[in-house]
Order: structure tokens, then sequence, then C-alpha cells
């Protein structure tokens, strides 16, 4: 296994026993939590448990259930930096690896997001 994968793994397991504790500090059990997000009892017990690494719409769900502001479970996460900006390596890495984009949409989708980038870097 190389630092990056030993990174993620970590980063997987912190934002697990982040959720972990969210779920318990609000008195809920992992059936009411799953059920409030709309996810299974045991894929949220993996996250839990840092084996998986959830989807957006799963950390949205989530967030939702906890009330908690969804960019403290994107920390946690690691797709926010300490600055609470996007990092825009991890950002191009995920459209990169969707599943459900073709080639095509990818490299626009990169096109785009670099010319945001670029614009407001400009703006300064």
């Amino acid at each position: 296994m190389t630092r990056a994968d030993d990174a993620i793994r970590e980063q997987l397991e912190a934002l697990g026993q982040f959720i972990r504790s969210q779920r318990q500090q609000a008195q809920l059990s992992l059936r009411d939590l799953a059920a409030r997000a709309n996810i299974s009892n045991p894929y949220l017990s993996q996250l839990e448990r840092g084996l998986h690494e959830p989807s957006m719409r799963v950390l949205k769900a989530i967030a939702g259930a906890l009330n908690l502001p969804l960019d403290a479970l994107l920390a946690r996460a690691g797709v926010l930096g300490d600055s609470g900006e996007a990092s825009a390596a991890e950002t191009e890495r995920a459209i990169l690896a969707d599943p459900n984009l073709t080639d095509e949409q990818r490299q626009s989708l990169l096109a785009v997001y670099r010319s945001y980038l670029e614009a407001n870097n400009r703006r300064g």
C-alpha cells in the first residue's frame, strides 16, 4: 500500500469516527440515522468504520439528517482543505474518476472548472 492509500484510509476512518460521534451526540441509533439519510444500515455501519468512500449525495444526506453544515462533513472527508476551499487536484481527480461521465463530458467539465479557477485567480 502506498502513502496515498494510507492517507485515504486514515481520512475515511476519521470521517467515519466523526459521523459516529455526531450520531451519538444526536442520540440517534444507527438505524435511525440510516432511515433519516435514506441509506441502508449496513452501508452506514461500513461508513462509520471507514470501509467506504461516500458519494456527495450520501454526505449531503448524512449532514442533513444530523443537522450539520455540509462543509463540516466535507472537511472531514478531505474534500475541503484547511481554508475551506476545495482542493483543485482532488476535484479534478473526482471528475476524472466519475464513472457516470463519458470521456468527452469529463474533459468538458474540467475545462469549465479550470476556466472558473483561472477567472477567480485573476480577480485575486
